[in-house]
């Protein structure tokens, strides 16, 4: 079956040239390379301003191809309740975007670019999924989100979700010493700390993972507010 003119995963093209757009800068970077572009902090931030922390660019005007939202309501059922229902939510992602990646019968190549992006995406929704989860406000009014989005180039996937704000300070000093630390020794040191202290959480292992099995990239949004809720955001693009 062939392609739509559309497809986004073409046979073995050539590494195009990325532009990534991070706070005003242009950032040129190769498809092939790990290292994604950091964003250097604001000396004052405001505290009603929205801070980024990584890649956190927005797709470009008419770039969306397909997307898929899935929503998490937490006055149904308390949301640590539903870790064990994670892997079906992810596994129906992976399974989603397969079909915009068509495995043609005689053709191994696209039965493995198929089982790439289902294995990619199923992993990422399912660690964003499990950290919404583990950091959200468990009496939140507002429900965790998962958009899946399909750009020509990437697959984007965004988790939201509100937070406490005891638990943000922790969280975004681990996301902002990610950013800052290059993908293999930050997961080395993951694996480490894991491995040392197992029953302790916030490695960060499942994200740098993200970064160095997957070659993604990450960034957060950090929203103020109100009752002292921060809304936050965490992007992961893959790069196809």
């Amino acid at each position: 079956m062939a392609s739509p003119a559309w497809f986004p995963w073409r046979p073995t093209p050539p590494p195009p040239c990325i532009v990534w757009r991070i706070d005003g800068y242009t950032v040129p970077r190769r498809k092939d390379a790990i290292r994604c572009a950091r964003r250097e902090p604001p000396e004052h931030q405001d505290p009603g301003m929205i801070e980024q922390i990584g890649v956190a660019d927005d797709p470009a005007p008419g770039a969306i191809l397909e997307t898929l939202s899935l929503s998490f309501s937490p006055s149904l059922l308390p949301l640590r309740q539903r870790w064990r229902n994670n892997g079906l939510s992810a596994d129906f992602l992976g399974d989603y975007v397969t079909t915009f990646f068509p495995a043609e019968a005689n053709d191994p190549a696209t039965r493995s670019r198929q089982a790439q992006a289902r294995a990619a995406v199923a992993y990422v929704a399912n660690e964003l999924l499990e950290n919404a989860m583990k950091y959200s406000l468990p009496q939140a009014r507002e429900p965790i989100t998962l958009r899946l989005i399909l750009e020509p180039t990437r697959i984007t996937v965004v988790s939201t979700n509100p937070m406490a704000a005891d638990r943000v300070e922790p969280f975004r000093a681990l996301v902002a010493r990610l950013a800052e630390t290059d993908p293999l020794e930050a997961y080395l040191a993951a694996v480490e700390e894991k491995a040392l202290h197992p029953e302790v959480p916030g490695s960060g292992l499942g994200l740098v993972t993200m970064r160095n099995d997957y070659g993604a990239c990450l960034g957060w949004r950090f929203a103020p507010q109100e009752e002292g809720v921060t809304e936050v955001t965490t992007i992961v693009q893959l790069m196809v």
